[in-house]
């Protein structure tokens, strides 16, 4: 069976996604990212979908449902490096992907999960007080 690599770096997981997608692998990629935030305890997401060229109705579903299932497990997720034509596509699909972030690359979604992280970490502080 096909699956989409899980990488961790530090406190976050990194899912570069290098093929097209199909149902039956973003279903199998919901279930592992899931499994593997519970395992490592990890903070944040992010999910590379440079190679995408087309996305449809579900796939962005299951992408914001993976944003989703990985908040209610204690980490955000930031999606990077969307094509113009997702975009596009997702937008005329009324698709708003709630609780998703984007960047435009790696380096840059990497800086907005530490600054999401930083700033939840300080929203806990000054709650605990």
């Amino acid at each position: 069976m096909e699956r989409i690599p899980i990488l961790k770096l530090g406190d976050f997981l990194l899912v570069t996604i290098q093929v097209d997608m199909h149902d039956q692998l973003v279903m199998t990629l919901q279930d592992d990212l899931t499994e593997r935030i519970v395992k490592t305890q990890a903070l944040g997401v992010l999910m590379d979908i440079s190679s995408l060229e087309i996305v449809d109705s579900f796939i962005g579903r299951m992408i914001g449902n993976i944003a989703a299932m990985a908040r209610v497990l204690d980490a955000e997720t930031v999606v990077v490096g969307m094509q113009p034509a997702v975009a596009i596509t997702l937008v005329e699909l009324g698709l708003s992907l709630p609780g998703v972030r984007t960047a435009l690359n790696v380096d840059s979604g990497m800086k907005l999960l530490r600054t999401m992280l930083d700033q939840k970490e300080m929203a806990n502080a000054s709650s605990a007080r």
